[in-house]
């Protein structure tokens, strides 16, 4: 089995997020090219075939522009922090038509002590999250089976921030699964430590992890009459 991150993955993160400054990024680019952008890239290459199981229609793509690794330099122009880079490695696995129409993805997340792995919708716009509400209120056994299977739950969290204090609008409260209406995200996600990570098992354990979050996702592509 492959090792992808190793320790010296996890240290390169560490050491960005105590000197996020464009020197220190430059003097250690090479070990991030080497322990953490090159790595990342193979693990979506060997991911692509085990994410086809789950789904054809979509992608694990490791092209240098435009695939599925995030970008390690931050968007900095709206926020109060001027840090020019994440101290974190993110990727996305996409549908084919995400281009086109709003669309769920998975997602891979790698930053020491924090990784995770997780599927679903997050910060939809207001018109694809009044779909997902409306499509879970119209077809609640489908709901329940893809997002509260005992098994399922116990593996995985869902997500709650920015959740709603109230039952959104049009819902009525005595609805089974009024509180799922209130959240704002629709992603459901479980932490890998830092073993795991760096460990020769990854492959395996995110190939069952998105194999998992399959039904999930699924479902919200129902939701948005997309192809699964």
């Amino acid at each position: 089995m492959t090792r992808y991150f190793t320790d010296a993955s996890l240290k390169f993160l560490r050491g960005l997020a105590k000197h996020n400054d464009k020197a220190w990024f430059a003097a250690h680019r090479a070990d991030y090219e080497a322990h953490v952008r090159q790595p990342f890239n193979q693990l979506l290459t060997d991911l692509q075939p085990d994410l086809a199981k789950v789904s054809p229609h979509f992608r694990s793509d490791p092209k240098p522009v435009g695939g599925s690794l995030f970008r390690i330099y931050r968007d900095a122009r709206f926020s109060n922090d001027k840090s020019p880079y994440k101290s974190w490695q993110g990727a996305r696995l996409y549908h084919e038509r995400r281009r086109e129409v709003p669309a769920p993805s998975f997602y891979l997340h790698l930053q020491p002590g924090q990784s995770f792995v997780g599927a679903g919708v997050w910060h939809p716009e207001p018109d694809t999250l009044r779909r997902i509400r409306q499509f879970i209120f119209d077809n609640p056994a489908s709901w329940k089976k893809a997002a509260h299977g005992a098994a399922f739950r116990r593996r995985f969290d869902f997500e709650e921030d920015e959740m709603l204090t109230r039952p959104p609008r049009g819902f009525p409260p005595e609805f089974e699964f009024i509180d799922d209406l209130k959240h704002r995200n629709f992603v459901f996600w479980r932490g890998l430590d830092d073993m795991t990570v760096t460990g020769p098992g990854l492959r395996k354990t995110l190939a069952s992890d998105l194999q998992a979050l399959g039904p999930f996702v699924d479902y919200l592509c129902a939701s948005l009459e997309l192809e699964f």
